[in-house]
């Protein structure tokens, strides 16, 4: 369950796409990756006045949904490892008329830098693929939830139906990576699909989540299998 990439490479790459991740993930979704964002953020459980972690935060778009969610009386920490990507969410929010109370910290997935029990929900967009260990990462999560909390984590996912598969590879080969391309960005973009080829599937992913102390473990296969939810529950 470890990341094909070193973790040092992906920290690299996160940061070297930076200023055209939020282009791309526009582009190549037809502005969809927005609707499961915030679909993520409401199956996190996220109420007003909560405390909320958003981890592998990246540009901060989910960060954001999560600070809306809780409100002023809420409180709200976006954390990634890759520097560049947080300046751009420390830019972006600042730059809203009304700045919303987050928290940006520089960190380790696969070691929070906070204490046992702190948060009352978390999410993680595009993140859970790319660690280099997954049942780690998920151990991490489940040990800054507070009891009762919940983790809802939006990523790519293999599609039970071969139709469907074949269609998420010729998109991923015809689309994803020429568009990168024309970024500058053809190599970051093309470890997509080995990547997702090594990924858990739905039922992979909530035994893991079992295996690591959540007592609940649901995954919802959205975008007609080509994304998934996994919802874990301390």
């Amino acid at each position: 369950m470890r990341s094909p990439v070193a973790p040092d490479g992906v920290q690299a790459l996160f940061n070297r796409i930076a200023p055209v991740y939020d282009q791309l993930n526009d582009g190549l979704s037809l502005g969809l990756h927005r609707v499961w964002k915030l679909m993520t953020v409401q199956w996190s459980g996220a109420m007003p006045g909560a405390t909320c972690l958003d981890v592998c935060c990246g540009s901060g778009d989910v960060t954001q949904l999560l600070a809306q969610q809780v409100g002023p009386n809420g409180r709200v920490v976006g954390v990634d490892f890759a520097a560049s990507q947080l300046a751009i969410a420390q830019q972006r929010n600042d730059q809203r008329r009304s700045p919303l109370p987050i928290t940006w910290v520089e960190g380790d997935a696969l070691h929070l830098p906070f204490d046992d029990s702190t948060f009352d929900a978390a999410t993680m967009s595009y993140g859970l693929r790319n660690v280099a260990s997954i049942p780690d990462s998920l151990r991490e999560l489940h040990r800054v939830l507070k009891p009762g909390a919940t983790v809802a984590i939006l990523d790519f996912h293999r599609p039970s139906s071969d139709l469907v598969r074949q269609f998420q590879r010729w998109y991923l080969a015809t689309v994803v990576v020429p568009m990168a391309k024309d970024l500058g960005m053809e190599d970051e973009y093309a470890y997509l699909a080995p990547s997702i080829d090594r990924f858990p599937i739905g039922a992979e992913q909530r035994a893991i989540a079992h295996q690591v102390g959540f007592r609940q473990a649901i995954h919802y296969a959205i975008a007609g299998g080509l994304m998934g939810v996994l919802v874990a529950t301390r």
